[in-house]
């Protein structure tokens, strides 16, 4: 339910700049995979506005596709914890499957959502038709967004204001345009189902209680039918999974054993400029079957746009580190690993290679995690005094980090492959 009112208003906050007051809907219903929308009207004239759909990514961020009663588009991104500012617009860099980037405006509309105007018959809008990925790069932020269902859902905002136009809201259903299924060519004998392949992925985790718990990233087991861990040299346990929050993309494991090390979460805050160790399983299979350690600093306390629950670190993490710990230098857990910034894609867009920026998802949040799920966790507090050497960090951290590998069982034909 929270979603649904989330979507309405900003809906309204999208077309704040092309009507006098707010909107009211979603009249009819589009639904295509995870978008969800309808049509809307102005709240005080009655008179039709927009279709609008939105879909809540992974990373928290709203995004929502529009197209007004005159037929221009628009995108709009929302966040519950930005704090922008309205009526001051920056450039933005908005990049399709890698092809050359297109320079537009976001204009702020209120402190939680940033519109962009996308001109009628441009090659913006082809390019969004037709695109699986895109990409938007602001203030050095980059943000990575799936358009596989744009397909459908571009046709079905077009239906919406195509029959809201003709026929009023009072008869609005659902939008989504029905898509015709290929014919069989004639007496062609049926095809056998595709055999099923097992695939698989890794990432990194680490104990969090004595009763074998395991902390990882949600997208690390996401879609998994079958998850195993295993400490460096020994042989793996199967995991169960136990609570997962998709939103701050953390995840619950429990082995049916218990470890005989556990780590220990820093209560009290990091600061910018601490340095931090980073311990995981990159490349697993490709590089060493150990696991590797990295170190850096804190560069920041948010994560992109601001976002307040995550680290900026310079640590170096790969593809494999996702779910792994990252260490204080005395040893204490200060966040969880979970991506770093796509430089192929940043220099696509901007024409510079970033480095060292990479993510940690904070403590705050492992730990109302934990609490949510009854799981009793070890604490340490940090002091100058305790600093210690990164050789002795990863001594202990090997008793419980862990490689967690992830098996699909997917058909043959378009299957899923696991990611880090």
């Amino acid at each position: 339910m929270r979603v649904v009112i989330w979507a309405a208003v900003a809906a309204a906050w999208l077309f704040a700049v092309a009507t006098p007051s707010n909107a009211r809907g979603p009249y009819g219903s589009i639904t295509v995979g995870n978008w969800k929308g309808g049509a809307f009207t102005d709240d005080k004239s009655g008179a039709f506005t927009h279709c609008s759909a939105g879909s809540t990514y992974q990373s928290g961020i709203f995004f929502m596709v529009a197209v007004a009663a005159n037929g221009s588009w628009r995108l709009g991104l929302a966040h519950d914890s930005w704090r922008l500012t309205p009526g001051e617009a920056f450039p933005l860099a908005l990049t399709f499957d890698g092809q050359p980037a297109f320079n537009v405006y976001g204009m702020p509309l209120g402190e939680k959502l940033v519109n962009v105007e996308m001109p009628v018959n441009s090659a913006l809008i082809n390019q969004f038709r037709k695109a699986r990925q895109m990409t938007a790069f602001a203030q050095g932020q980059l943000f990575q967004f799936n358009l596989n269902q744009t397909a459908q859902l571009l046709p079905a905002l077009l239906n919406c204001v195509v029959s809201v136009k003709k026929n009023g809201v009072a008869g609005a259903g659902e939008f989504a345009v029905a898509t015709k299924p290929a014919a069989a060519p004639p007496q062609a004998a049926p095809n056998p189902p595709p055999a099923k392949q097992a695939k698989s992925g890794t990432g990194t985790g680490f104990v969090v209680s004595s009763s074998g718990h395991v902390v990882t990233n949600h997208h690390v087991i996401d879609g998994c039918s079958e998850i195993t861990g295993n400490l460096s040299g020994e042989a793996p346990a199967k995991l169960r999974l136990v609570s997962s929050d998709e939103t701050n993309d953390l995840a619950l494991l429990q082995a049916p054993s218990p470890f005989k090390d556990v780590a220990k979460i820093r209560q009290n805050a990091i600061l910018v400029g601490d340095g931090v160790v980073a311990i995981g399983y990159p490349y697993h299979g490709l590089l060493t079957s150990d696991f590797t350690v990295t170190t850096g600093i804190v560069s920041s306390l948010s994560g992109i746009l601001n976002d307040t629950r995550f680290l900026q670190i310079s640590a170096a993490v790969q593809p494999g580190n996702s779910g792994g710990p990252l260490f204080d230098l005395g040893g204490g857990v200060v966040g969880v690993v979970a991506a770093k910034l796509d430089a192929v894609r940043v220099a696509r867009a901007t024409g510079t290679i970033p480095e060292n920026i990479n993510f940690a998802i904070k403590t705050g949040a492992l730990r109302d995690f934990l609490d949510n799920s009854a799981v009793q966790y070890q604490v340490a507090d940090w002091h100058d005094a305790t600093k210690r050497e990164t050789s002795e960090i990863a001594k202990d951290a090997r008793g419980f980090t862990l490689l967690i590998t992830c098996k699909v069982n997917e058909q043959a034909s378009g299957a899923k492959k696991p990611g880090n």
